[in-house]
């Protein structure tokens, strides 16, 4: 076999590698030098991180928030954005720009997003998204926004929601830390609606969370249920664990002067 024959399949993309001289003995060249190649090309593949879908926006993604920053001043160029750009994103790009802007705290540009994807044909709530955007909205004192989140979207969907233990007990803490205990019985009270079961987590949040507002009315209802799921002692509400729930809490309020 000819040097050639082996050379030209496996390496025409390694145009600066130097050409293995012919021997001219019938032996076949020494693939020592690809070898080294290869294995650096291989080395350097390790160090990337793989793609996380719906979570590293695209290049479209980005462009696109971009592009919905700077026409949002301006209601019409705001509109031929969405029509132009937004609304040919694919469902994963669509998801990844309403976090993007969830991230950089643009929050009325992220609900009219939300807004936006309300109305496509694959949507499907979900209370971890929810959670996400009533954190990012409390954390700005959009209080108004977080009640309309709840009360006209949220409620609405809620023969369509799963049991998300994680996005529930996400959103008891957002709301809870906004100082809006009703709202966060209210989300307690659609939780059991839709079936989803609350955990320890759940009754840890809620019960520290109502008590250190000195909403002693609902914590007793909570710490009931939680006596139904868990029994009488409610071992696992120790002192210690309620100091961590208290201390994150705590953390998570907003800063007054």
């Amino acid at each position: 076999m000819s040097s050639t024959a082996i050379r030209a399949p496996s390496f025409t993309l390694f145009s600066s590698l130097s050409k293995t001289p012919n021997l001219g003995n019938g032996k076949s060249p020494s693939l020592g030098p690809a070898r080294c190649v290869l294995v650096t090309m291989s080395s350097r593949g390790k160090n990337r991180k793989p793609l996380q879908k719906g979570r590293n926006p695209s290049i479209e993604a980005i462009q696109t928030v971009q592009a919905l920053k700077r026409a949002q001043k301006d209601q019409h160029t705001l509109d031929r954005v969405f029509h132009s750009n937004f609304k040919r994103l694919l469902k994963l790009d669509m998801m990844a720009v309403l976090r993007e802007l969830l991230r950089q705290n643009q929050c009325l540009l992220a609900l009219k997003v939300f807004e936006d994807i309300r109305r496509e044909f694959w949507y499907k709530p979900q209370v971890s998204v929810y959670a996400d955007m009533v954190t990012v909205l409390a954390s700005n004192g959009l209080v108004e926004h977080v009640e309309l989140l709840i009360q006209s979207y949220l409620k609405i969907e809620a023969g369509d929601l799963g049991p998300e233990i994680e996005g529930f007990n996400t959103l008891f803490k957002a709301l809870l830390s906004s100082n809006n205990t009703k709202l966060a019985m209210e989300c307690y009270c659609l939780m059991k609606q839709v079936g989803c079961e609350p955990d320890k987590s759940s009754f840890k949040i809620l019960i520290t969370g109502l008590e250190s507002k000195g909403e002693t009315g609902p914590s007793v209802i909570i710490r009931q249920d939680a006596q139904m799921y868990f029994g009488e002692s409610l071992e696992f509400l120790d002192d210690e664990e309620e100091m961590m729930t208290q201390q994150v809490l705590s953390e998570s309020l907003p800063k007054t002067t």
